[in-house]
């Protein structure tokens, strides 16, 4: 019986009703160690009717990769065949079950194919997943979990989490539940069930000193005697000392068997037992010793699995802690000797580890087995607590440094950015010959010291570390700026990778090249001092003429030779004419091959005006990801391709895109795209006259911007406020907004030049066309650089709002027939509409009616009221009443049932429709079933007719 805890019973039979219903659901537990959760996922375990899978996180386990994913998953692998094939062999590979297939796909894959297999077995009956001490599963599994519950939908799948209130799990995107004390009525009744028989002034002081944690309710009053007075002692430590109270009367051989089981983790019974007859727990087989300890009430043992299990977590860690350090040692040595079977090598190295006590190469070799071992399986975070424990244990400096440089890498692609840099700061000063950071005499860990800059630059010798070994030392100064600039110490990062590129400098010219195109990279976020720094250094590097070859190679000088380009005009240096920036953009895409270097490609062609380019590459990043698995990149991807085709006038697809983008943003814990992706989505608000959305978005980003950094002023909250105040018809805040760019450190952001046509619209409606003459200059500039047509179009636009009626209609005529060349469909309905005006006013009806009606229907098809509103109005105004605006089909749907719709009318199988999106068939199903009424339709067969061309 559970006492006091009704209401959280309630929450969780809600939540079981919902995945009955067909619903997936997740849920995240926290509370203090003994609150209960254990106890409320041992009532729903309980349920009848439900099909459950139930694991608990290992504290002893969380350097190995996919570790509490395989528990989990294992009494259901055989359905793994299931899958599609690329989720089922990413799945085998990452549980150790399989090799991989050799694709470069992303731990996110893991996820999706989890997801998949839940949904699968949810197919026969509901499912509840159930995960206890999620504090303590292994990165890799908690990233897969995580992924799979924020896509639960109609899986008829529960997923709840239980972990402890620490910061250690953290779980954005799933609702909380959080569990206090016990009401002093429950806590009492608790007591009194548990049968003490205290008299009523120690049972007011149990209740006192357990403050409404039932666990500490049930083991005080019997373990701890006198010591329940002790209230100046922590709560978690007056358990502890209740199950020491009981531990002390079991025999040597019990107390040996325990630890054994603690320092384990696993709980594999026949594991423990060989360990234990090694370690010499008691005699024969060590089973008298096991059943002592479950009579005790200190291990179970969980059938049908053959495994064995702590009673509460506080008695693994009381029984772990208050070994001697010799007994701890001599448990770790038999158990790597228990380990010493197919399949066990990861667990083997780490007990070897856990029981050195001097470095050994041996030892620093198997844990570098398993590290390559956890990189293949997509466990970075493992692969860097593997490297970085090799590297205390190397007998030889060169090796042990090369092994932290690696456990800093690692890092960084686990995303754990502190970690990396401290890591690379220890490699760095050790390299320099100076102490390592915070190591204070002690081997370096990567572990964070009280007080430490887990970044700092300045406070090594960097031209010592360069004497060492100039490569190693760029190599980690790179980690270092990476970590640095994602965590938004810009300053940081750049003054790092013009260091890296200064040891480079004199033995490799190519690297030293690619360095500074990074810098370059930070310097554009950085500010105008910064930026004009690294682009100076580079156009030095490259030589007088960036058009000039040089011996570095080809791809670092192909990437370099554009980012000049595009940067140049930005910050007013002279760039050369040759090559152009056309011939430059296809040079890389020809050559580079870098993924990050793709997307910074993609990042150019938008300050280049090269839209085609931008939209080409971020549609093929998009593809490859979905054809390699690599889900971690796609926000990225979605971002580019969704802002090229937002400036291009794509509005639906852009729409997609950005949705897309930033649900797999949330999906993947990826905060910094899914605020980036905030940039299409409010310019796409703008242009639909959505003035509250712009404001939502434009305040989330101000609010992160003041987080980080409380000087930066959003470049692009600006452009979209102006183009949404311009939509609606107010010039003057429109003219306020858009003049507010060319301030400070937005002057050469990509907001700034591509909105100078909305600022030149917007002064001349406010009476002040002189308020746009500098930026229009600016933008002259820009597209005699560009060499874009559809940039000269817009020129043209914005003279002929600024000429008189004399010149006026060349300019327009032109201006039109420009951006109908470049199939920008948003920009000709404008300046369609401009030049009807302008007839209009001149009463030219007739030919200003044949401009107007083309823009309003126009501006129907690109889903922008105002504009198509402001249209009508115009015709009206030249004697000709328009045709009502059509009525969007899909408007009815939710975004995400649009997605699916479109898919499927295109003929895409629910499965194929699955995995574009990273649903689960079913989900999909779901959806496509929830709109078929909604459109009047019976059959995916009626869809193509629906839809149309949307």
């Amino acid at each position: 019986m559970l006492y006091g805890r009704q209401a959280e019973l309630d929450a969780l039979h809600e939540l079981l009703a919902a995945v009955r219903a067909g619903a997936g659901a997740g849920l995240v537990l926290r509370g203090e160690a003994g609150i209960g959760k254990t106890a409320l996922l041992d009532a729903l375990a309980a349920t009848d009717g439900v099909r459950v899978l139930r694991a608990a996180g290992v504290e002893s386990e969380v350097e190995l990769p996919f570790a509490g994913l395989h528990l989990l998953l294992r009494p259901v692998l055989d359905r793994v065949g299931t899958l599609p094939e690329v989720q089922a062999t990413a799945l085998r590979g990452a549980l150790g079950l399989a090799a991989g297939n050799g694709t470069d796909s992303d731990g996110f894959l893991v996820g999706l194919a989890a997801l998949s297999l839940l949904a699968e077995l949810a197919a026969d009956r509901p499912l509840l997943v159930l995960v206890d001490d999620a504090q303590w599963l292994d990165r890799a599994s908690a990233a897969a979990l995580l992924f799979a519950a924020r896509r639960l939908d109609a899986d008829s799948v529960g997923m709840i989490f239980a972990t402890r209130d620490v910061p250690d799990f953290p779980t954005p995107g799933l609702p909380e539940l959080r569990l206090a004390g016990l009401a002093d009525d429950a806590a009492g009744e608790l007591l009194d069930a548990g049968g003490t028989g205290l008299d009523p002034v120690r049972r007011d002081r149990v209740l006192a000193a357990a403050a409404g944690n039932p666990l500490a309710l049930l083991e005080l009053p019997g373990a701890l005697g006198d010591a329940a007075d002790h209230g100046a002692l922590p709560l978690t430590d007056r358990l502890r000392a209740a199950f020491r109270a009981r531990l002390a009367g079991l025999t040597d051989g019990v107390r040996d068997l325990l630890l054994v089981a603690a320092l384990d983790g696993t709980g594999e019974l026949p594991v423990l037992l060989r360990a234990a007859a090694r370690f010499g727990a008691g005699t024969g087989t060590g089973t008298g010793e096991l059943d002592t300890a479950v009579r005790a009430g200190l291990l179970t043992v969980l059938d049908p699995d053959d495994r064995v299990a702590f009673r509460h977590p506080l008695v693994r860690a009381t029984v772990a802690q208050d070994a001697p350090p010799g007994r701890r040692i001599a448990a770790h040595t038999a158990l790597a000797a228990a380990w010493d079977t197919p399949g066990g090598a990861d667990r083997r190295a780490w007990h070897l580890a856990a029981a050195a006590t001097a470095p050994d190469e041996q030892i620093a070799v198997a844990l570098t087995e398993a590290a390559a071992r956890a990189a293949g399986r997509h466990g970075h975070a493992a692969e860097a607590a593997a490297y970085a424990r090799a590297a205390e244990l190397s007998e030889a400096a060169d090796a042990r440094l090369r092994r932290l440089t690696l456990a800093a890498e690692a890092a960084a692609e686990a995303g754990e950015l502190d970690r990396s840099a401290r890591l690379a700061a220890d490699a760095t000063a050790a390299l320099a010959g100076t102490s390592p950071a915070g190591a204070e005499g002690r081997p370096a860990t990567g572990e964070p010291s009280a007080g430490t800059d887990p970044s700092p630059v300045d406070d090594v010798d960097v031209r010592r570390a360069g004497g060492a070994d100039p490569r190693l030392a760029a190599r980690l100064l790179s980690v270092r700026a990476a970590a640095s600039f994602w965590r938004g110490s810009l300053g940081t990062a750049h003054r790092a990778y013009l260091r890296a590129a200064d040891l480079l400098a004199p033995i490799d010219a190519g690297a030293s090249t690619a360095l500074l195109v990074e810098a370059v990279h930070v310097g554009w976020y950085t500010g105008e001092r910064e930026l004009a720094e690294a682009y100076d250094r580079l156009a030095t590097a490259l030589g007088s003429d960036p058009g000039t070859p040089n011996a570095g190679d080809c791809e670092a000088t192909a990437m370099a030779r554009l980012t000049l380009l595009g940067v140049g005009p930005a910050i007013g240096r002279a760039t050369p004419t040759e090559p152009s920036p056309d011939e430059a953009m296809a040079t890389v895409r020809r050559l580079v091959a870098r993924p990050g270097w793709q997307i910074m490609t993609a990042a150019v062609g938008i300050v280049l005006g090269q839209d085609g380019s931008t939209i080409d590459i971020g549609a093929e990043e998009v593809a490859q990801a979905h054809r390699h698995g690599r889900i971690g990149r796609l926000p990225q991807a979605l971002f580019y391709l969704a802002s090229g085709r937002a400036y291009a006038g794509w509005h639906e697809a852009a729409a997609r895109d950005a949705a897309t983008g930033v649900e797999l943003a949330h999906a993947t814990d990826q905060r910094q795209w899914a605020g980036r992706l905030r940039e299409p989505l409010a310019h796409l608000a703008a242009v639909a006259g959505d003035e509250a959305r712009v404001h939502r978005l434009v305040d989330d980003a101000r609010a992160d911007a003041a987080a980080s950094d409380p000087d930066w002023d959003v470049p692009w909250v600006h452009s979209s406020l102006g183009l949404v105040e311009l939509s609606l018809g107010r010039a003057e805040p429109a003219l306020a907004e858009l003049s507010a760019l060319a301030a400070q450190r937005a002057l050469f952001h990509i907001p700034a030049i591509r909105s100078v046509p909305d600022l030149v619209e917007a002064a001349v409606r406010a009476g002040r066309p002189d308020a746009a003459a500098d930026a229009l200059h600016q933008y002259r500039r820009w597209a005699a650089h560009t060499g874009q047509g559809w940039v000269a179009a817009l020129v043209l636009r914005c003279e002929a709002l600024l000429a008189d009626d004399a010149t006026a209609e060349q300019k327009y005529e032109a201006a039109l027939a420009g951006s109908r060349r470049a199939n920008r469909p948003f920009e000709t309905a404008r300046t369609a509409l401009l030049y009807g005006e302008w007839l209009r006013r001149l009463r030219r009806r007739t030919e200003a009616r044949e401009h107007l009606q083309a823009a309003v229907r126009a501006f129907d098809r690109l889903a922008a009221p105002p504009w198509a509103q402001r249209a009508r109005a115009e015709l009206a105004a030249a004697g000709q009443a328009s045709e009502q605006a059509p009525t969007d089909t899909l408007a009815v749907l939710t975004p995400q049932e649009r997605q699916i719709v479109l898919l499927a009318a295109r003929g895409l199988s629910n499965k194929d429709i699955a995995g574009r999106l990273f649903l689960s068939p079913r989900t999909v199903g779901y959806h496509l079933y929830k709109a078929y009424p909604k459109l009047g339709v019976l059959s995916r067969g009626e869809l193509p007719a629906v839809v149309g061309g949307s």
